[in-house]
């Protein structure tokens, strides 16, 4: 398996020039205060930040990036590893009381069910309640559960790549100009004119804590566009949100006469530095290529083939590594090459101990049996474990922070081919998890009282599961109150 990549940014352009020289990035944002970094780094060097050179400035916003997100991922390896309690395996699919025929093919599994499941994908399982099948319970960290390796034990990587750039022009530091009028006046200053573009890279190798960093620039020669071209260039909102007010790869492309130096550090993400800093920290860069077929143009993620009754997306899905359907031998179609996780968090009563609520997400409409309600999750990305992923995601759509939470135990629905974790979680005592809806995939993110829980509509597989599900958080619940 290729070592994973961990983008610190939601750059559509950087995500491109990786996935066009073979690598398909997992998408983490650091959401770093830029204006705070430099602040910091300025002080601690004793200058102000107007005396910090172009260079510095770009490799320190890149190294704060890759930093922070870094520090979120020794959260969720943290609190993976620490993991206690039972790792439970269900193997529905070797049920003795299954009607033979939806043992044996998927094709019959169906029929059986007159279900045409070729006209797109379907997220659910079938409905296993009442259905006595084999299971295997090991302690949830055994070296024999075959979830391994994960990031605690990867002897190299995930690399986590860090970002920036900045626009040097006439002596000054240019970033996003955020509004028309400051991308206007800038546009108008650079035309017929050279100026410089600086990207700096942080590069961090999570197995070792190794860092490598580094700075690019090429100079950039505009042409003598018109007061019409900029108006019209505007109106396109592109050069409202990209350094220095302008793109090589968009709109803004035609409009730049040539270039000297790096072409793909103009777009954001140098390649050549990239591949120097692996060197540095001894990993070649065709260990990173994951993507079968870069000339291919990056799909989209969950949403392809997951909306349905005519039901779009707001907005493009960025796909990850893991991120991918999968035809089961169940006879459905599962999100997630790698298998997919979830948390199921609960929230005790600081007397009794009782389980008194669990988190919830309400499924976007345009995402497979939208409208339901489940447990927030996603598709298990290269090189994690399952409570790795479930962990990781619940944090990206939930706002699950994992270093709040504890997990005791964990329950997988193996279908030989794919398979689902959930992970039990309840809060660390005098710790509080604030729940919300990070990205599109939910309507809503409640605590929502156990009780109540059987009255929504839920997920096929988690209406199946709920009912030991429920038991089983009341059993973990019991015994950490004794002991």
């Amino acid at each position: 398996m290729s070592i994973p990549l961990i983008l610190a940014s939601k750059s559509k352009p950087r995500r491109n020039v990786l996935f066009a020289a073979g690598v398909c990035p997992t998408i983490r944002v650091s959401h770093v205060d830029e204006t705070a970094a430099l602040e910091a780094a300025a002080a601690q060097a004793g200058v102000d930040v107007a005396e910090l050179k172009v260079e510095q400035r770009v490799q320190i916003l890149a190294e704060a990036k890759a930093q922070a997100v870094h520090e979120a991922y020794r959260d969720v390896a943290a609190t993976a590893a620490a993991a206690s309690g039972e790792r439970i395996v269900g193997y529905p699919l070797r049920a003795a009381d299954l009607p033979q025929e939806q043992q044996e093919t998927a094709a019959n599994q169906a029929q059986a069910e007159n279900i045409d499941y070729s006209s797109a994908p379907i997220a659910t399982t079938r409905d296993f309640s009442g259905t006595t099948f084999p299971t295997v319970t090991e302690p949830i960290n055994a070296l024999s559960n075959g979830d391994l390796p994960g990031l605690t034990r990867a002897q190299v990587g995930p690399l986590i790549l860090g970002c920036d750039s900045m626009f040097l022009f006439e002596g000054e530091c240019y970033g996003k100009p955020h509004s028309a009028d400051a991308a206007r006046e800038r546009l108008k200053r650079m035309r017929g004119n050279t100026g410089e573009l600086w990207t700096g890279h942080c590069l961090i190798d999570f197995a070792s804590g190794r860092v490598a960093r580094g700075a690019s620039h090429a100079k950039v020669h505009f042409s003598n566009y018109s007061d019409s071209d900029i108006e019209r260039y505007i109106a396109t909102g592109e050069p409202l949100e990209v350094a220095g007010s302008f793109t090589l790869e968009g709109f803004g492309g035609a409009f730049i006469d040539s270039i000297e130096g790096d072409p793909s550090g103009i777009i954001g993400l140098s390649l050549p530095l990239a591949r120097e800093l692996a060197a540095e920290l001894g990993i070649a860069w065709p260990d990173l290529w994951n993507v079968a077929s870069p000339l291919a143009p990056p799909a989209e993620g969950k949403a392809a083939g997951a909306a349905h009754a005519g039901i779009k997306p707001p907005k493009e899905n960025v796909r990850q590594p893991g991120d991918g359907w999968i035809d089961c031998a169940c006879g459905r179609k599962h999100w997630g090459t790698n298998g997919a996780a979830g948390v199921l968090l609960a929230r005790r009563d600081p007397n009794s101990g009782q389980v008194t609520h669990v988190v919830m997400q309400h499924r976007a409409m345009w995402s497979a049996e939208g409208g339901t309600w489940g447990i927030p999750g996603g598709a298990t990305a290269d090189g994690e474990s399952p409570i790795e992923g479930a962990l990781r995601e619940s944090y990206e759509e939930a706002n699950i922070t994992p270093e709040d939470i504890e997990v005791v135990g964990s329950y997988r629905e193996d279908h030989g081919s794919w398979g689902y974790t959930t992970v039990f979680a309840f809060e660390k005592p005098g710790h509080t998890v604030t729940p919300k809806a990070n990205d599109d995939e939910s309507m809503e993110i409640e605590w929502v009282p156990i009780d109540r829980v059987p009255e929504l509509k839920l997920l096929t597989a988690m209406r199946t599961d709920w009912p030991r599900f429920a038991a089983r958080l009341a059993s973990l619940a019991a015994e950490r109150a004794v002991s």
